[in-house]
């Protein structure tokens, strides 16, 4: 999807109102975390570009990289149910697919049944 479609999507989606309790949804939880790694690699940038001692450690950087698979899994499941919710509001695959910026209905499908593939494998522990 190119950069200008993306941003329209942000400005569309950022006026819905947040729902009550929102701190805890696996949404906000992967918000929360891409802004701490957000906030480490600006410390580290910061030190590096100003030629100072490095206050980001390397069991700093270690946290951060701990974090990606779980963002990962909610981002997947995230994914899924925005697709579920599409295709119960009569979306096809071909929509769907030009949303996520693929260039096919078929690559949407192949797409949605990875990622739901991937969480089962999640869920019974092979992964």
């Amino acid at each position: 999807m190119p950069r200008d479609l993306r941003q329209q999507a942000r400005d569309r989606l950022s006026v819905l109102a947040p729902a009550p309790g929102d701190d805890t949804t696996p949404a906000r939880r992967v918000e929360q975390d891409a802004s701490l790694v957000g906030r480490l690699l600006a410390a580290a940038g910061e030190q590096n570009d100003h030629g100072q001692e490095p206050g980001v450690a390397s069991d700093d950087v270690g946290a951060a990289l701990g974090l990606f698979e779980d963002m990962r899994e909610e981002l997947d499941r995230l994914e899924t149910q925005v697709v579920m919710e599409a295709r119960r509001r009569g979306m096809d695959w071909r929509q769907i697919a030009a949303h996520q910026g693929l260039n096919s209905s078929q690559a949407a499908s192949q797409r949605y049944q990875r990622l739901m593939t991937r969480l089962e494998e999640i869920r019974q522990g092979v992964r």
